[in-house]
């Protein structure tokens, strides 16, 4: 925990430091405040021992005295009112861009961790762990500025004067305050390790309940809702515990508070009527004595919460600094430079690729593909298509070998750049809750409105899109929920024809489609391969039957090579093998 404590405080810093001067403004303004606190009650000390002497020397002259103090004290106050309204509005400044700050590095250093990152997280999770990394920077910044300074700053100023005005009465509400604090202390870092479990906790019920909100429909079609209900109120029962228990310790740590609180105003007004009948202490010194241990109280009293708060944030935002802390799996080179394209051409030289240790998927792994051809990869599931194309977009980094686009390794190069230069559809494509016009415009940005109506022609998307209320500016949904599955690859291709990279990658991407969509798609595919290198992952055999060269893997080794016909040719080959079933139907 030290070290997750000194990582989280290690990045609040570095979004703290370029506002050095708010913030010292904020803290020389709270300390201006604080010290005209402390004395104002030395005057009400003064008001009080004028008026208990007037009772034995006359009142003359006593009012007009009381009134000076009286008035005395309320510019005083109003000093400080005026600095304690400085630190609030430069904190309202400066504390909101601070924490927009902490959100664009939570934003940038998630989305550049790798792929492999996010397919063993779960996106509820993660949302919330940003959220609670940016609520503890406010929590603990307010704690600091608003708590912790101003009662260390009076504790200080505190015992200072009253040790000018009495040692002993200072040295023993100092000696109470170090051990009620130990002890608040001690407690807030029993309490911890519940905490941390509690925010673990937290980020599972969560996670939970977004894994069974996305998969919605699968609850449904399996009528899985009571096992789902009864797995989640697994969760939340383990929550409910973990919660009753550490608001169960709060209370107990609140009872024992307010019997220090109570022995230790017995004990300083049982030495200071000892000291006043020696005439040690007068009636002023009582009252600023009161004042002072009542603003103490005041400050003290939240401590242990303070801290036990400090602590509660700093354990909602281990998980977050966690990930932050995580150095990046996939990440460009110093110095990396950018792909330059000029002909296309792809070679995998001694490829080898796994996942995990026990497992390889791509082994030994040879292949050039020239500029400009077209290349259709088959095999059975688990053979490695699509992990090819994963390494490909440097998804992973490779255990050995190299890929080189155009004579250039791609791990040299910038990553953006790497996949400015491939186009991809996927087969099942993941679409923004964005306009249908956003959406497609993601191939490039900086398209026009026509050339994204053009694209979307060619990809047929328009004979939908113009049936629909509000056109290119209907929102789709959450992923694209709102579209059926070949209206989100159509969106998926149209944008791909709008990227228009050097490189097109298709991952089945007509499998979503009907047959005379199919053939729509297929035309508008054709006119965007023209001149362009081309990979081509198919399950169904009927969309690669044209590539120039099919490649046909199995365990992630090339096992068969040649185009459509030579292929058919090999009466013993996997790929007629996968023909014959297809064209056939399955066999009983």
């Amino acid at each position: 925990m030290k070290k997750a404590t000194k990582q989280t405080f290690s990045i609040f810093w570095q979004h703290i430091k370029p506002y050095w001067l708010p913030n010292l403004i904020i803290y020389l303004a709270v300390i201006a405040a604080i010290v005209i606190e402390i004395v104002i009650p030395l005057y009400y000390k003064k008001f009080f021992d004028i008026l208990s002497e007037s009772l034995t020397v006359g009142k003359v002259g006593v009012a007009e005295q009381l009134v000076e103090i009286v008035v005395f004290v309320l510019v005083l106050s109003m000093i400080s009112w005026v600095f304690w309204r400085i630190a609030g509005f430069t904190n309202n400044h400066v504390q909101p861009k601070m924490m927009a700050n902490l959100n664009n590095t939570c934003f940038s250093y998630l989305h550049n961790h790798s792929y492999r990152f996010f397919i063993n997280k779960f996106v509820g999770a993660l949302v919330r762990k940003v959220n609670r990394l940016v609520r503890a920077f406010e929590r603990i910044s307010d704690r600091v500025i608003w708590d912790l300074t101003p009662l260390f700053l009076q504790l200080i100023f505190i015992l200072i004067v009253l040790f000018l005005h009495n040692k002993t009465i200072s040295i023993i509400l100092l000696v109470w305050t170090l051990i009620y604090m130990m002890l608040m202390y001690l407690f807030s870092v029993f309490k911890l390790k519940y905490d941390i479990k509690r925010a673990a906790i937290d980020s599972e019920v969560t996670g939970r309940l977004a894994d069974t909100i996305t998969n919605n429909i699968n609850v449904k079609i399996f009528s899985a809702f009571s096992f789902e209900f009864k797995k989640f109120k697994e969760l939340t029962d383990k929550q409910f515990r973990l919660h009753r228990f550490t608001w169960g310790l709060a209370e107990v740590v609140n009872a024992i508070q307010h019997i220090f609180m109570a022995l230790l105003e017995f004990i300083i007004f049982y030495y200071a009527i000892k000291f006043w009948q020696q005439g040690l202490l007068s009636i002023g010194d009582f009252v600023l004595i009161q004042a002072y241990v009542i603003r103490l109280f005041m400050r003290l009293w939240g401590f242990g919460r303070i801290i036990r708060d400090m602590y509660e944030n700093l354990a909602d935002a281990e998980e977050m600094v966690e990930i932050l802390s995580t150095p990046h799996e996939v990440k460009d080179k110093p110095g990396a430079k950018r792909l330059v394209v000029s002909s296309a051409g792809i070679e995998f030289k001694h490829v080898n690729f796994t996942y995990t240790k026990t497992r390889d998927i791509i082994s030994n792994f040879n292949l050039t593909i020239k500029h400009g051809e077209k290349v259709g990869i088959v095999g059975p599931s688990g053979a490695g298509k699509s992990t090819l194309t994963a390494i490909l977009f440097r998804y992973f980094d490779l255990q050995s070998g190299k890929i080189l686009i155009d004579g250039q390794n791609i791990i040299d190069v910038k990553q953006d750049s790497l996949r400015e230069s491939i186009g991809f559809v996927p087969q099942d494509p993941i679409l923004f809750h964005r306009t249908l016009m956003e959406n497609i415009r993601y191939g490039k940005r900086q398209a026009t409105d026509e050339e994204v109506k053009t694209a979307a022609r060619l990809a047929h998307c328009d004979e939908f899109i113009h049936k629909l209320p509000d056109g290119y500016q209907t929102y789709v949904g959450e992923r694209g929920i709102k579209l059926s599955g070949g209206e989100r690859q159509r969106v998926a291709i149209a944008r791909a024809i709008l990227k228009n990279a050097p490189i097109l990658v298709l991952d089945e991407a007509t499998s979503s489609l009907d047959s005379h969509s199919e053939l729509m798609i297929q035309d508008a595919l054709s006119k965007l391969m023209k001149g362009k290198t081309v990979i081509v992952i198919a399950h169904r055999l009927s969309t690669i039957m044209k590539m120039d060269r099919i490649i046909v893997l199995e365990n992630g080794c090339i096992i068969e090579t040649g185009n459509h016909q030579e292929l058919l040719e090999n009466k013993e080959g996997i790929y007629k093998k996968l023909w014959d079933l297809q064209v056939g139907g399955f066999v009983y």
